[in-house]
């Protein structure tokens, strides 16, 4: 049976954007590069669905608008631009009016809704890149019923949106509420190429397509193929909550990342809680260690560290649970984007979200190894300058000590050892050391060299 938060999400989301995607032809001339080149490293930013999800008055789905999106931008600009972050990425709703009713053009393209975004994608995208950043767009799996329904004109073609479903009609993503794309059609094609080509026009940086099944893969090997074709280089996602482990072969030759885990957030007052699911993240990564890669990055959902002091919604986990979500992104190589108000940024998830040698551990792109599983347990990676990272976690309820030997991480000999989060180092290690006192829930994050 599903979870609360699950149906939540499935009657906040029934309606998401229609973005369906198809397959495009590639001349010989202009080979498809099959996705966009982002293998250095995942990226970093912002999502507004963590303020756009919660019960708290003051945000939900209404929340998103130009305005707040304007002070976003502006906060990323002045606290966490110098850091790396970069991405404004606007999540469900952006062409949604406030009775959470979707918006599209003539030929069936979405488009900005004018009360939330009266200047659209465009004017906004401009201001966002005015800033040195980069900015998202969201939608969702199949073809949209109402884009069916609407049988709107495919540009440049004598066919219809009602022209590329499968027949007979089948339903498709994990909402299981739109239809089916045959991507065989030759009109499918140019549906998504007319899609992709609005979205470059418009500046796009960034596509999060949701709700991604197994039964999806031809959507997201075809989105990726629209991008090729448009020209413009733009990350794309596969979302889920989370997508199925069994689609992550297929995903993989299209998709620059894919969501491992459920959604972070705990639908309630604050952004999340520790067991609204920020701590499912561990159990569930190892599932996905052998499949992730370089560009196509396991992708843990928005961290909840923004503001746990002052005005604004709150985080709704500890300082030090804080911490250890930016220690365990690290670690993943996971993309790092931020969830909560970044206009009510405080002091402390500065300090967080912005250490260099955190941040460091996650922009190497390398895929971690668990060394010990369990209540406590120890996790490492080989950094590109020869030094190994390894990261402890206490996931019990009280503080423990976590010793690590040698012979658990495959190497001999003294070493030196630094604490990355405190930016300190911690002298010399012989054949093992201890994380003492790690509190319930808390991390450690060192290196050895």
């Amino acid at each position: 049976m599903p979870s609360a938060r699950t149906i939540r999400r499935a009657l906040a989301m029934a309606t998401a954007l229609p973005v369906v995607l198809a397959g495009v032809l590639v001349s010989t001339s202009a080979p498809a590069s099959a996705k966009s080149d982002f293998s250095i490293k995942p990226f970093m930013g912002w999502s507004s669905w963590s303020v756009q999800s919660s019960s708290n008055p003051a945000y939900g789905t209404k929340w998103l608008t130009e305005a707040n999106v304007k002070s976003a931008t502006d906060s990323m600009a002045t606290n966490l631009k110098h850091a790396g972050y970069t991405n404004i990425n606007l999540d469900a709703g952006w062409n949604a009016n406030w009775n959470w009713e979707f918006r599209t053009d003539a030929n069936g393209i979405p488009e900005a809704d004018p009360e939330r975004f009266p200047h659209g994608i465009a004017s906004l995208a401009r201001y966002v890149h005015s800033k040195g950043l980069k900015i998202g767009l969201y939608g969702g799996a199949g073809l949209q019923t109402a884009i069916y329904d609407k049988n709107a004109p495919i540009a440049g073609t004598d066919c219809t949106t009602q022209d590329i479903t499968v027949i007979p009609l089948t339903k498709t993503n994990m909402w299981g509420g739109d239809w089916k794309i045959d991507f065989t059609k030759p009109c499918a094609r140019a549906y998504f190429n007319s899609m992709a080509d609005k979205f470059a026009s418009w500046g796009v940086d960034f596509i999060k397509v949701d709700g991604v099944t197994t039964d999806n893969i031809p959507d997201i090997k075809a989105w990726s193929q629209a991008i090729d074709q448009s020209g413009r280089k733009m990350w794309l996602t596969a979302s889920a909550w989370p997508v199925p482990r069994d689609a992550g072969e297929g995903l993989q030759p299209w998709a620059n990342s894919v969501r491992v885990d459920t959604d972070v957030e705990c639908y309630c007052n604050t952004v999340s809680t520790w067991t609204s699911s920020v701590d499912n993240r561990w159990e569930d990564l190892p599932n996905w260690l052998d499949v992730v890669r370089p560009n196509y990055w396991p992708d843990l959902d928005s961290m909840p560290i923004n503001n746990n002091t002052g005005a604004g919604i709150q985080d709704g986990i500890t300082d030090t649970e804080r911490q250890s979500v930016m220690t365990f992104w690290s670690m993943a190589s996971s993309p790092l984007y931020v969830g909560g108000d970044l206009a009510k940024i405080d002091q402390q998830a500065k300090s967080i979200l912005t250490n260099p040698e955190v941040i460091a551990v996650d922009q190497v792109g390398v895929i971690p190894t668990r060394v010990a599983a369990g209540t406590l347990q120890v996790w490492k990676k080989r950094l590109r300058d020869g030094r190994l990272a390894v990261a402890v976690y206490n996931l019990g309820d009280a503080a423990a000590d976590i010793p690590v030997t040698w012979d658990q991480l495959g190497v001999r000999g003294s070493k030196k050892v630094r604490d990355l989060v405190s930016r300190e180092n911690l002298g010399r290690a012989n054949k093992s050391w201890t994380a003492t006192a790690v509190p319930a829930h808390g991390s450690r994050l060192i290196t050895l060299s």
